[in-house]
């Protein structure tokens, strides 16, 4: 059978096709994080603040030459380059040292190496989809069912796109010789900030200000853990009781105040978040790697500890979702929850966790813990260990020749933050105990809204399109399709009551569409001129013959009375 998503048609057997639903993919747990990190503020003295900035100075600098050498490189680097870059950098600073500033730089390379991939895919899919948009005639309408799409509206338009597509012709050019070669683009300190530099007026910095930014994000205060050595980390090392010590490099030595060239600062760590577990790392003397950040617009000291945890199994699908789901629709401004049993029906009121993505990035990242937070407490509240999510990926979405000049609905999806929601869902939710299910987003808040919008809405309260579709993920996520049952027929029909009330099986086809339409009358019975008794002309209720009207049978009133 063939289905068109958008009209509900449907072509039983081998009819004209009008459209194909889009496979939907399984549902699945999604795995824990790997990786943890916490961050405490330092409240350093001046001498102490001084002795970072001149210590992450010095090593910014070793970085800056380091990565502008492996960048030189390019594809020709080997294990033996690298032992050749790490013995310089041994002699200007330290071993310990030396090894994080060629980790960080390999890394930073092969960040800027993937970058330049994605940059490709992106050139080559808007290449791909403006020469499509320009083969076609002007005004023409997009025909989804034969892949074809729409025109531009005007000539000015048309001519525009064309100069853009040679503009993009040669960018494509541009990255393909890079990547071919071997060669990255990369700025430490970051190109945004380094492009401020040309418009600090308009940023509302001073000249003096950028400068101070520019050098602290240039600066190199970070080193690896290692497991064996004492309290994790031998080049920044915070002991049990909170005492933060540095292992200066040679040249900086004459600035240490403890033996065997290490500085202690004034100021103690207390990692109020996952402490314990920080706790219980050091005391083993497992890995832990530091990193030290300085924010010069609020004048502060800030460290960071993070370490990789041991890869937890995944719990099955069946344990997770064995006391119902709650199903979650995220939306931009909200996300609307509903509690779901294991037969796939809402319990209870639906709910909504609202958060508002305006503003700078420190009050959009709040908005979202809180409603996270929320929303972790309602599913304990509930009895529920599991949360069904929408697996969606907006990266395809947001270009100018897939939505027009939609700008606002452009802007919306550019803002609207999946990746870093559905992260910070999977960790804050891996803390609770909770699991989280990922579900194909295909079609939820359609057949949501089609199928359970208007039998849940009473007279006294009102239920939005995006609460009816946290109903469908969750149902989807359960295993059961999002149609509701409806009531059997009246025992006079053809087919007996009771047989629409099962719950179709996970394995069972079309059980995500909308019900068939089988030729014939409404009855179900054969068509006309089917059937076992369609040649046996006897067996019509026709005069003349043996199932005609009897003289026993009274005829029909005549008209005319």
């Amino acid at each position: 059978m063939l289905v068109d998503c958008r009209d509900g048609d449907l072509r039983p057997g081998g009819g004209e096709r009008v459209g194909v639903l889009r496979e939907l993919a399984a549902s699945f747990v999604v795995p824990g994080p790997s990786g943890v990190a916490v961050r405490d503020r330092l409240r350093v003295s001046e001498s102490d603040a001084a002795v970072l900035a001149e210590v992450g100075v010095f090593l910014g600098s070793l970085a800056v030459g380091d990565l502008a050498e492996r960048s030189r490189q390019g594809l020709e680097h080997d294990a033996a380059s690298w032992a050749v870059r790490k013995r310089a950098l041994t002699g200007k600073s330290s071993a310990r040292w030396a090894g994080s500033i060629t980790k960080a730089t390999h890394d930073q390379w092969a960040l800027a190496r993937r970058g330049q991939v994605t940059h490709l895919e992106w050139l080559r899919a808007q290449i791909a989809a403006v020469e499509a948009r320009l083969t076609r005639p002007l005004g023409a309408k997009a025909n989804k069912r034969e892949g074809l799409a729409r025109g531009y509206a005007s000539h000015g338009e048309w001519h525009a796109k064309s100069r853009r597509l040679q503009t993009l012709k040669a960018r494509l050019a541009v990255v393909e010789a890079d990547w071919s070669a071997g060669r990255v683009h990369v700025v430490r300190g970051g190109k945004r900030l380094a492009n401020t530099r040309h418009h600090v007026e308009a940023a509302g910095l001073s000249e003096q200000q950028w400068r101070e930014r520019w050098q602290a994000e240039r600066m190199f205060l970070a080193a690896d853990g290692e497991s064996g050595k004492r309290f994790g980390n031998e080049t920044l090392r915070i002991t049990d009781t909170g005492q933060f010590s540095i292992k200066l490099p040679a040249p900086l030595a004459h600035l240490a105040n403890a033996p065997h060239g290490r500085y202690v600062l004034d100021a103690t760590v207390a990692f109020k978040h996952r402490g314990q577990e920080w706790l219980d790392r050091i005391t083993a003397n497992w890995a832990v790697a530091y990193r030290i950040h300085h924010d010069t617009a609020r004048g502060r000291w800030y460290v960071t500890a993070s370490w990789q945890r041991a890869t937890a199994p995944v719990l099955p699908l069946e344990a997770a979702l064995a006391r119902g789901v709650v199903g979650v629709d995220m939306n931009d401004d909200h996300l609307a929850a509903w509690r779901l049993d294991g037969h796939g029906n809402p319990v209870g009121e639906p709910q909504r966790f609202f958060y508002d993505l305006t503003g700078t990035a420190e009050h959009r990242d709040a908005q979202l813990r809180h409603a996270l937070t929320r929303l972790l407490h309602y599913t304990q509240r509930c009895g529920a260990v599991a949360i069904a999510i929408e697996d969606l990926d907006f990266t395809v979405g947001t270009s100018r020749e897939k939505h027009g000049r939609n700008k606002r609905f452009r802007r919306l999806l550019s803002r609207f933050p999946t990746a870093k929601l559905r992260a910070r869902l999977v960790s804050m939710a891996a803390e609770q105990d909770v699991a989280i299910v990922a579900v194909d987003p295909a079609y939820t808040s359609r057949w949501g809204a089609q199928h359970w919008q208007k039998p849940l809405t009473p007279p006294t309260r009102k239920i939005s399109r995006h609460d009816a579709a946290s109903i469908a993920v969750g149902r989807r996520a359960l295993g059961y399709p999002i149609r509701r049952r409806t009531a059997p027929p009246p025992h006079h029909q053809s087919d007996g009551a009771g047989h629409r009330t099962v719950q179709a099986r996970p394995d069972t086809r079309w059980r995500e569409e909308t019900r068939r339409h089988l030729p014939g009358p409404r009855t179900g019975c054969a068509p006309p001129g089917g059937g076992s008794k369609a040649g046996d002309q006897c067996a019509q209720h026709r005069s003349g013959h043996a199932a005609g009207h009897g003289f026993w049978q009274q005829d029909s009133l005549p008209l005319i009375l």
